[in-house]
């Protein structure tokens, strides 16, 4: 493997591999974020191909998110049993053959199959809890800045891709616009089995910011109790309100990013007279601010009470949320739309990691968020059908931006409930 000798070449430069780790993390988070947030680009090409309207779509794309979500703390679990490296690669290699396959696909179910289920597991598997998981195993400065860079690559993932996602659809159909997915993941396949390790210690080296290697944790004694470990911890953790708290909040962030916007915003602009390509642009332009966005809340969360940068995060984002039907949906004020909710995108992320692993401890933190997560995932499914569906009913989707934007700010009123966490605690992240 290259990772040995390019962790020496490193080291004599006073690089630390972690760097390399987080790059490689970035990339594989960014790409499959892409495959995520592709079908949004396909709703209209598929109704147009297969007569499926918009609540069926919906109804696949829902499946995906909720199975996203749902393998999120068993992501955790596999991850520190089978090591993260193994369970990238076969994660990519799931959502390579979801979608692969999916070029030939003619029937409804095989959409509910391919998009639903198969995607949603593999992308399940490299969901924000392999950033969680990068951040607390190889870093012990600086974890919230790393939490926010894959935080901001996984959203940005999900919107930069679209522009040319809707090119290529445009000009040569959906199918070439999948491969072009494919191909991107691939290649991540690749820069994760040459450069991937897991731990530290596999180099014989130390967290970054610390003096002394980690040895690695005993792992579970068999598959049994390895599946069984994310129930334990849930059930555990269920007792606290700060964990029912996170995880209401984190279900409004998913119904108010992934489920709506993510999903339906291309499909919005349509009915507004908006070609897909400059809609998908207005997404790009939300995914570089997010980008820089998310990486600032990293650096806040570092430095400022996570609980109320969450309050001004969820109370700005249920704002726009409920501007939006109000802007003359024309580039210039779309554009201004797409920067002040692009900064707050995923910015939610950093803070509600800290604040869970300052609650529950650095070894349960994996999995806590990622039952956290799978909040996260039923309020994107909720939202991606209920729009759809809405949009099917009413022919708009008006009502579902102000829903989502009034969920936005009780989310806000339910962060500055959480009890502060010690300051001891607060100050080991």
């Amino acid at each position: 493997m290259l990772s040995p000798l390019l962790a020496e070449s490193l080291a004599r430069r006073k690089v630390h591999y972690s760097w390399v780790i987080a790059a490689v993390t970035f990339l594989t988070m960014l790409v499959m974020a892409g495959a995520v947030g592709a079908p949004g680009v396909f709703i209209v090409p598929l109704q147009k191909e297969f007569g499926w309207n918009t609540a069926e779509i919906s109804s696949a794309l829902a499946i995906r998110f909720l199975l996203f979500g749902l393998m999120g703390p068993f992501a955790a679990a596999f991850m520190n049993y089978f090591g993260m490296r193994r369970v990238m690669m076969t994660a990519l290699g799931i959502v390579i053959v979801g979608l692969g396959t999916s070029l030939y696909m003619q029937q409804f179910w095989q959409l509910v199959l391919l998009w639903g289920v198969v995607v949603g597991l593999g992308t399940g598997l490299t969901a924000m809890v392999l950033g969680a998981t990068v951040a607390t195993r190889w870093f012990s400065a600086r974890r919230g800045l790393i939490i926010g860079l894959l935080a901001a690559s996984s959203a940005t993932g999900q919107l930069v891709f679209l522009p040319l996602l809707a090119r290529l659809t445009e000009v040569y159909g959906w199918r070439t616009a999948m491969g072009f997915i494919c191909g991107a993941l691939l290649l991540a396949m690749v820069v994760v089995f040459a450069l991937m390790r897991d731990r530290p210690v596999d180099l014989g080296l130390p967290l970054y910011g610390d003096s002394d290697p980690v040895p690695a944790p005993a792992k579970a004694t068999s598959l049994a109790a390895l599946l069984w470990t994310p129930l334990v911890v849930l059930g555990e953790v269920s007792k606290s309100m700060t964990f029912w708290v996170l995880f209401a909040t984190f279900f409004i962030c998913g119904a108010s990013t992934s489920g709506l916007i993510q999903t339906h915003f291309i499909s919005m602009c349509g009915d507004f007279g908006l070609a897909a390509t400059a809609a998908a642009g207005v997404l790009a332009l939300m995914g570089i601010f997010d980008f820089f966005g998310t990486i600032g809340s990293g650096w806040l969360s570092d430095r400022f009470d996570n609980r109320w940068l969450l309050f001004w995060y969820y109370g700005l984002r249920g704002v726009s949320l409920m501007m939006l039907p109000f802007i003359d949906f024309q580039i210039f004020g779309l554009s201004i739309f797409a920067v002040l909710y692009g900064l707050d995108w995923i910015a939610t992320v950093p803070p509600t990691v800290k604040l869970t692993a300052a609650r529950f401890g650095p070894e349960k933190a994996n999995i806590v968020f990622g039952w956290i997560f799978a909040g996260h995932q039923l309020g994107a499914a909720f939202a991606a059908y209920g729009a759809g569906l809405m949009r099917t009913l009413l022919a708009s989707y008006t009502p579902s931006f102000f829903l989502a934007g009034a969920l936005c700010v009780i989310a806000a009123l339910l962060a500055i409930a959480i009890s502060k966490p010690a300051r001891a605690k607060a100050q080991t992240l």
